[in-house]
């Protein structure tokens, strides 16, 4: 079951990570619950690490862009 709950912060701050959510297809809610399910079991660090590899992983081709030869050159 969720709950609601208020928070409080700068407007800025809220218009500009809603803008990074939309960004990345989810909402600041979803960010939050994210962070928060984190938080409270005391990984936060673990926590930052999956939502970072599911950014990537959204953002990325599987295979990349470029070819095994072309990410080698120097």
């Amino acid at each position: 079951m969720l709950k609601n709950i208020t928070l409080s912060a700068e407007e800025r701050l809220i218009e500009a990570a809603r803008e990074k959510a939309r960004g990345e297809h989810t909402t600041l809610n979803a960010q939050f619950r994210r962070w928060l399910e984190g938080y409270a079991s005391g990984n936060e660090r673990a926590a930052g690490y999956r939502v970072l590899m599911e950014r990537l992983a959204s953002t990325t081709e599987a295979g990349g862009p470029f070819s095994r030869d072309e990410m080698n050159e120097r």
